[in-house]
């Protein structure tokens, strides 16, 4: 007698339908058009299930269909198969780099590539002024988003998600600490909040963390790669990758370099721009005729890119500068790489193109504090543009995982 499977609970048919799905639409997420045998091929999928999931993600809006193989050049006799393509502007997604002096916001497809960008001041009154309040910067944040939109010719319908990157620890619901460091609760004064008006996601990160996940984007990071990414501009964070893989802890202290304050030689948190200029500073009122590229600029008026244009020119103070910050740099990366064991740590954000020649200063200097000939210490080629990719590529990550759930743009 012949025995008949039970037919499986309606969950469970429906899961199995859903994780299909997500195989599909895992599978044609910025790939180039397929057609269904070649989806069969990369998912092990039926042809009759690959049609079925395909006319329904098309229906939601996630695919369409393009041109057929014969149109596409790859098929010449019988019927010709159907080509479905990913809808890389099924919504669009937005990301801010929300800086101490700049805020830059930049809206991408979901390819991550962007259609629309622009700045804004954000502390207009100079390098060391107090930051802004916290409903201007939110309104400062507000309008570079808008700016942004409008040089991409996009409304906020088009938008589905908003991730910001701010210079603050940042837990797993987007909040800031409140207490020992005032300076953190303004820079993200309940940013969270900003994409509830359009209903947009929103999500609110470290930016050094954000600068990491752009490096992991790079061809140059492999799975098993172990990093650091140090942002250097004003102050000092760290993202850190271990094997391929973004660390964060729910509270959101991963990279923080507060205790710098407590190690000789280094002293504080503030960044290679800041005591680039610092250092110079002191020096010309010490001396305020000093010969030299260097010696034409007034302490009052110094800045980091001075010190770095200088030092390019053989100017002996600036170059003196640059070593004193090279021995500073590799005191920071024994302390990451010593804990951490790192493969290479990449010093990243607008300042990282001035700072070559300081990242192979401090790898020679390194060996004076600590053994591991083995670590890379460079200067990141994405520059200014770090945070801002990195936020964009955690927006689409948002969208994707959500993707089955909803449809495109809610």
């Amino acid at each position: 007698m012949s025995q008949t499977r039970p037919p499986a609970p309606a969950g469970s048919s429906q899961l199995i339908r859903q994780l299909n799905a997500q195989r599909v639409l895992s599978c044609m997420w910025g790939r180039e058009p397929s057609t269904a045998t070649e989806l069969m091929h990369a998912t092990g999928l039926t042809r009759a299930t690959i049609l079925t999931l395909c006319r329904e993600l098309t229906e939601q809006g996630w695919l369409e269909v393009s041109e057929n193989s014969r149109q596409a050049g790859q098929y010449t006799k019988g019927r010709p198969a159907l080509r479905y393509a990913f809808r890389e502007d099924a919504c669009h997604v937005i990301g801010v780099d929300a800086g101490l002096h700049q805020v830059t916001a930049a809206v991408a497809n979901l390819r991550g590539v962007e259609v629309g960008c622009a700045t804004r001041e954000s502390n207009p009154q100079g390098s060391d002024a107090p930051p802004q309040p916290a409903q201007e910067r939110r309104r400062t944040i507000l309008d570079t988003v808008d700016a942004a939109l409008a040089q991409a010719g996009l409304a906020h319908a088009d938008v589905a998600c908003l991730v910001i990157a701010v210079p603050a620890p940042v837990d797993s619901s987007g909040h800031s600490p409140k207490g020992l460091n005032p300076f953190w609760s303004l820079m993200n004064p309940e940013l969270i909040s900003l994409g509830a008006e359009h209903g947009w996601d929103c999500a609110v990160d470290n930016d050094a963390n954000l600068a990491a996940l752009a490096e992991l984007d790079l061809q140059s990071s492999s799975l098993h790669d172990s990093f650091a990414v140090i942002l250097s501009g004003e102050r000092l964070g760290a993202g850190i990758v271990m094997e391929g893989r973004l660390l964060h802890q729910p509270r959101g202290g991963i990279g923080e370099l507060g205790m710098l304050d407590l190690v000789h030689g280094v002293e504080s948190a503030n960044g290679l721009g800041w005591w680039a200029r610092h250092l110079a500073r002191e020096a010309l009122q010490k001396t305020p005729e000093l010969a030299g590229p260097l010696g034409e600029v007034t302490a009052e008026a110094v800045t980091s890119e001075h010190v770095f244009a200088a030092a390019a020119q053989g100017d002996p103070l600036a170059r003196e500068i640059i070593d004193q910050l090279a021995d500073r740099l590799a005191r920071i990366c024994v302390v990451l790489s010593g804990l951490l064991d790192l493969d290479r740590i990449l010093v990243s954000g607008a300042i990282a193109p001035a700072l070559t020649d300081v990242a192979a200063l401090a790898k020679q200097k390194l060996a004076q504090y600590l053994y591991a000939p083995w670590l890379q210490i460079e200067a990141s080629t994405l520059g200014a543009d770090a945070v801002r990719r990195g936020a964009l590529r955690l927006a689409v990550d948002r969208i994707q995982d959500r993707a089955l759930n909803s449809g495109p743009g809610h």
